[in-house]
């Protein structure tokens, strides 16, 4: 597998984990979810983030799911999430990861930091954990509570020669990309990919301001390569017809604490994963929620006949 480098760009889908009703790691479905974004057109697969529920597997199931999808994922880049609390435990995964294929790694930071200080101090040292594997900075103070400005990520990276690609999901973000691109063409900031999460939620103005390309968990991630696509070509008015389309649906999948929920749901009724379970502590979905969902689907799928799904699942165990 290549490793990653500044050049990357497309779309790199964040990755469920897959869980069977009783919270055992569904490894079949992890090889199916994986073949399913392949078929799709991902460049890669970024597993282990925030939403691969990372936080409630231990090492030997977080090394073992990493892997699974490694093994599994034949031309796209793997990005393997190895956050930790300690440095002992990103090291040993990260190493796991690229030992088995991975292309890069993905390091957010814990939620104490606050000063500029202690964040570029904190990725100093954890560069120095994982050596030179080429990593992801991940940027996301409306989960992590940790607020980069545009210097603080240009230190980082510049700090930094492995670091190649920001995972840029703050909000509002626009901005910022803009910066970090100014700062490139004034030569203060070495070459870096940018791709942009939050559900999607703002990807066809992200991509006008410099962004590369998404990297997120849309449960459609036909939707997030035909923006990025279409915005590289210029179609501007296409790529904001086809995006307001499935923006309702991306608007709902956005909720705090529901999100993962609606997205397993999806990603069941479209055969991708057997089971929308999430390990606990997690929510469900409602059966009123199936409905309002199924009910978005339909509406999509008046523009884009992808969402046109069945209203039960079918999705083979």
């Amino acid at each position: 597998m290549t490793k990653l480098t500044a050049n990357a760009a497309g779309t790199f889908a964040i990755a469920p984990t897959p869980f069977h009703d009783d919270g055992r790691i569904d490894e079949k479905s992890i090889d199916r979810l994986t073949d399913f974004y392949a078929e799709v057109g991902c460049d890669g697969v970024t597993v282990l983030g925030i939403l691969g529920e990372a936080p409630k597997l231990d090492a030997a199931e977080a090394e073992q799911v990493a892997i699974r999808f490694v093994k599994r994922a034949k031309d796209m880049q793997i990005i393997v999430g190895v956050s930790a609390p300690g440095f002992a435990s990103m090291r040993s995964l990260a190493k796991a990861s690229m030992d088995a294929g991975a292309a890069g790694v993905m390091i957010a930071p814990p939620p104490h930091l606050r000063t500029d200080d202690q964040i570029t101090g904190y990725f100093k040292q954890a560069q120095e954990a994982i050596g030179d594997i080429p990593w992801v900075l991940q940027d996301y103070p409306l989960t992590l509570a940790v607020v980069f400005t545009p210097q603080v990520i240009r230190k980082i990276v510049m700090d930094s020669p492995s670091c190649v690609m920001l995972k840029h999901e703050d909000w509002p973000g626009l901005e910022k990309i803009s910066a970090l691109r100014a700062f490139q063409k004034d030569g203060s900031l070495r070459p870096l990919s940018i791709l942009t999460g939050n559900g999607g939620l703002f990807l066809d103005f992200e991509m006008e301001r410099g962004a590369d390309g998404a990297m997120t968990g849309y449960a459609f991630p036909e939707l997030l390569i035909d923006v990025v696509s279409l915005s590289k070509q210029g179609k501007r008015d296409a790529a904001h017809d086809l995006f307001d389309a499935h923006l309702p649906l991306i608007r709902y999948e956005q909720q705090p604490g529901a999100g993962l929920a609606v997205r397993k749901y999806v990603l069941q009724k479209r055969g991708a994963i057997a089971s929308s379970a999430q390990r606990k502590p997690g929510a469900g979905i409602t059966a009123m929620a199936k409905a309002e969902v199924d009910y978005l689907l339909s509406r999509v799928a008046r523009v884009d006949r992808r969402a046109n799904l069945q209203p039960q699942s079918s999705a083979a165990g």
